[in-house]
């Protein structure tokens, strides 16, 4: 530690005052961290523990009772352990994949109350909607609160072409803010239409007459969850993924006091004694409720919604977009993400599954629709789609309406005679009220629970990382590691005040600047640390680690796949697998990519452009294209063509192999594979004649 600690100063970064150092060295923990930490714990429970290690987390499955175990480590079912261990009560919660590995990864990552719930509710005199969007205004101010690293505020611009419109949605606008009362973000605003270009320019300009602004939540999905998950087991619950709830325990009076489980990693199964369950298991409920009750009605509706990732130049890097009136009525958003920009949501019927896939047809109707709004200079490529992904929503079902985008996205939670008790719908800025209502329904339903705090303790209560971060942290991290600016936002933004914790696992780069934190991929923030501190959260498999610890797959699935095989050692180092698991591990998470991250989809689609070479013309471009990739990585770069053009005697001009690279290197990462590289030969030839 103390070469570690020279290397950084005499390396060239600034460090700050000795005192910093001696208490990381004698305690091995960021002192400022450390105090508030523990001034937040003396509030709540005493001094946060630290995170035990998975297998300590089985083996409290196996050898301790409770009094509450929670099946699904969605964002729900991890609300409902931090609601349940800081009333006191013995908690427990699995998770049969990933934590987040469901719908609560695949969102629009969007904190809101629900603008067109609002329209609905006013217009149809409805007070059930009414009382939703009020409860999830107050719950996103919450959330921006406890989780300010996780969290920030997002403008989201509403392009008006017709004057009428300009009232009508800034009244609807004005409604919004009205009822957030005290917990709006910022208040709405109008543009003109000179405003609204200089700000969004890639909007379309024709008969644009202005623009609506409106503020919401913008959050990193996964990583909120997993802090969920790791703020329940600091406050003492117990939490394990991949580990599957085979079916519950019943007591001779029907009543039910326990679950009998599996560990997906070693197969191995056993009892668990509670004595109450709660069934938060998202799209899968009503296959919980059938663990109590085989006849049992279901009550959820499920409906998958497709988001797919695009470069960060389709969007402005501060402002959103909402398209209201889509060709079939569906709200679609365009907004800034981990500087990529989002698209999405579509809205359609389902079946339940654990591997949603995106469809060709849902991508090209977001592709549509966005080219709706866009203006003439701005092509719409099917090529830029650089990740998509569908995520299936547990919509609770009203038996009058028919359609899944009439389903409003309220919450029920029903007990059932065996005290089963099942919380069902509801939405990701709601996760909160919806655990309190569910751990307030399990305390009246089983008296066998006895609280030492009988009322929620969740209101305003920090998440893991919170504690001690500032906005202007990440600069500490700058200048006391030697890390890349960049690198330090990263950090920041994704660990909180934990991150000075990753920063202590990065190795040296062996250059002036920076000091550490080798980059796994190129293009991304993400640093070798991340992994091995992945493990220390939960991360037990490949897709665990770059999906959710990372969210490199849900932004490139291309540049996901080129950072496995680093991702997979560094993984194998810290869990100890041999050369078949990380083999097994590699194929696991490249088929994760291909159809759950729309890898497989994007590959079709580019298959579908007519390549009309003749037999002896692909057979000398194929060999030529493996002269260029002489290391057999599977692809050549840009530059390597440009050379091989040249070298061909190919009398193409710099701007004509800029227009052709711009279609044929799809993933826009520099990389061009074979049926790329065969597709640019036949529009090298073409060009040519």
């Amino acid at each position: 530690m103390a070469s570690k600690l020279y290397n950084i100063i005499v390396g060239g970064a600034s460090v700050s005052a000795g005192a910093y150092f001696t208490t990381w060295l004698l305690t091995g923990e960021n002192p400022t961290q450390l105090q508030t930490v523990q001034a937040e714990a003396g509030k709540k429970t005493g001094r946060l523990r630290t995170l035990p290690p998975r297998s300590t987390q089985i083996q409290s499955l196996n050898s301790e009772e409770f009094d509450v175990l929670i099946i699904g480590g969605g964002a729900t079912g991890a609300g409902c352990a931090i609601d349940s261990v800081t009333r006191g009560l013995k908690t427990a919660l699995v998770e049969l994949d990933d934590f987040a590995s469901g719908t609560s990864s695949r969102s629009t990552k969007l904190i809101h109350g629900g603008v067109r719930y609002l329209q609905k509710a006013i217009l149809n005199l409805d007070l059930e909607q009414y009382k939703m969007v009020k409860e999830a205004l107050h719950e996103r101010a919450t959330m921006l609160r406890t989780a300010p690293h996780l969290t920030h505020a997002i403008p989201i611009m509403l392009p008006v072409y017709e004057w009428w419109k300009v009232p009508y949605y800034w009244i609807g606008i004005k409604a919004y803010d009205l009822v957030a009362g005290s917990k709006t973000v910022k208040s709405s605003y109008y543009l003109t239409k000179n405003e609204a270009l200089e700000i969004f320019p890639m909007l379309k300009k024709d008969k644009l007459v202005g623009a609506i602004v409106y503020h919401d939540g913008q959050q990193d999905d996964a990583r909120m969850c997993l802090a969920l998950a790791l703020t329940a087991t600091r406050y003492g619950a117990t939490v394990a993924n991949h580990v599957k709830a085979v079916h519950i325990i019943k007591d001779d009076n029907g009543k039910i006091c326990g679950a009998h489980l599996r560990d997906e990693l070693t197969g191995k199964e056993w009892d668990v004694k509670a004595k109450c369950i709660i069934n938060a298991a998202g799209p899968f409920t009503d296959s919980v409720r059938k663990m109590d009750d085989d006849n049992v009605k279901e009550i959820c509706t499920p409906s998958k919604g497709v988001h797919i990732v695009l470069p960060g130049y389709y969007s402005p890097e501060q402002m959103g977009l909402l398209d209201p009136e889509t060709s079939d009525g569906r709200v679609i958003f365009f907004l800034p993400w981990q500087k990529h920009t989002l698209s999405g949501t579509t809205d359609s019927p389902c079946a339940v599954t654990y591997n949603p896939t995106p469809t060709e047809d849902e991508i090209s109707f977001i592709l549509n629709e966005i080219k709706n709004y866009l203006n003439s200079d701005v092509e719409v490529r099917r090529g830029d789609v650089l990740s998509a992904w569908g995520g299936i929503r547990p919509l609770v079902s009203d038996p009058n309406k028919g359609d899944t985008q009439s389903l409003a996205r309220n919450h029920i939670v029903h007990v059932s005679k065996s005290n089963l008790v099942t919380i069902a719908g509801g939405k990701w800025t709601t996760y909160r009220a919806m655990a309190q209502e569910t751990i307030d329904a399990a305390i009246k339903a089983v008296p066998e629970l006895k609280p030492t705090k009988p009322e929620c303790q969740t209101d305003g209560l920090q998440l893991e990382g919170a504690h001690g971060w500032t906005p202007t942290m990440y600069i500490r991290l700058v200048q006391d590691f030697g890390l890349e600016c960049e690198v330090a936002q990263h950090l920041a933004t994704s660990y909180g005040d934990r991150a000075f914790a990753v920063a202590k696992l990065a190795n040296l780069t062996g250059k002036r600047w920076p000091v550490i934190g080798n980059k796994i991929h190129p293009e991304f923030p993400y640093i070798d640390a991340e992994i091995r501190y992945g493990v220390r959260e939960y991360a037990v498999t490949a897709v665990d680690m770059i999906a959710r610890r990372l969210r490199l797959a849900f932004l490139n699935v291309q540049a996901a796949q080129e950072a496995l095989p680093t991702i997979v050692n560094i993984m194998a180092e810290e869990l100890n697998w041999n050369e078949d698991e990380k083999q097994k591990q590699l194929k696991m998470a490249n088929n994760f990519l291909a159809t759950e991250m729309g890898m497989s989809v994007n590959r079709a689609s580019r298959d579908k452009i007519p390549i009309t070479l003749s037999q002896e013309e692909v057979k000398m471009y194929v060999k030529r294209f493996q002269i260029l990739d002489h290391d057999h990585k599977g692809y050549v770069s840009i530059n390597d063509i440009r050379r091989s053009m040249k070298n061909a005697g190919e009398n193409v001009t710099g701007d004509e192999l800029h227009e052709i690279l711009k279609e044929i290197d799809t993933n826009m990462n520099g990389q061009v594979e074979l049926d790329e590289y065969l597709q640019m030969c036949f529009m090298l030839d073409d060009v040519g004649t």
